[in-house]
């Protein structure tokens, strides 16, 4: 079995002027998660846009499992939380969750179901996500990026919300998709979410991603 693999090489990011990101490479392998720390405004969200190509770069490319992710987003396995993730707020969780099912048709209603469960959430709740609570909606939202099975999964603040109770849950659900053989990227203001689950934290600063060394 082919061991999921993150490579970006040299990049950088413009908008006008400004100098979003500068000159990033990362090697990133399944089986462990990535933390990613920093300032509001620092970089971080727009880093894991490229990476998981939603935006291209200005300069450099992103490989995962040696394929281009700009050139073939639609045939690599992600998952995806970041910043405020939109749904139709009149249907139920289970609803959105088929409705986003369908763009890929490769899990069943049972596995849609099972990973509302999975997150604490009931799939046979027909209230609205317009009544969820901030923290129902987070786990949805985690259900979503899980859902599939993602080979890699992008999380930007994914306990953001989320009872104590809940956080634990999520953490797991974090550590286990790891396990499983994902390359799980994670961006938190949380400390005990980078230590508890990190093997290599990064901080990212005006633009710039440096590795921090030893434990997180």
């Amino acid at each position: 079995m082919q061991k999921n693999e993150l490579i970006a090489e040299n990049i950088s990011k413009r908008i006008g002027r400004r100098e979003i990101l500068k000159n990033v490479s990362l090697s990133l392998s399944g089986g462990n998660v990535y933390g990613f720390t920093g300032e509001n405004g620092s970089g971080k969200t727009m880093l894991f846009r490229i990476l998981s190509g939603l935006v291209r770069p200005t300069e450099g490319h992103v490989l995962l499992n040696g394929k281009d992710v700009h050139k073939s987003i639609g045939s690599l396995n992600i998952g995806l939380i970041i910043e405020n993730t939109e749904m139709w707020p009149d249907l139920t969780g289970w609803e959105n969750l088929y409705y986003l099912s369908t763009i890929k048709n490769k899990i069943s209603r049972d596995d849609i179901s099972g990973a509302m469960i999975r997150t604490g959430l009931d799939p046979d709740n027909d209230l609205p996500i317009r009544k969820y609570s901030l923290g129902m909606r987070q786990r949805l939202v985690i259900a979503q990026a899980v859902m599939e099975s993602p080979d890699f999964l992008f999380l930007d603040e994914p306990t953001n919300s989320i009872d104590r109770e809940g956080t634990e849950l999520v953490r797991r659900i974090i550590s286990e998709e790891a396990q499983r053989g994902a390359v799980v990227l994670m961006a938190s203001h949380i400390s005990e979410d980078i230590s508890s689950l990190c093997s290599q934290v990064y901080h990212v600063q005006k633009g710039n991603v440096k590795k921090l060394e030893g434990n997180p």
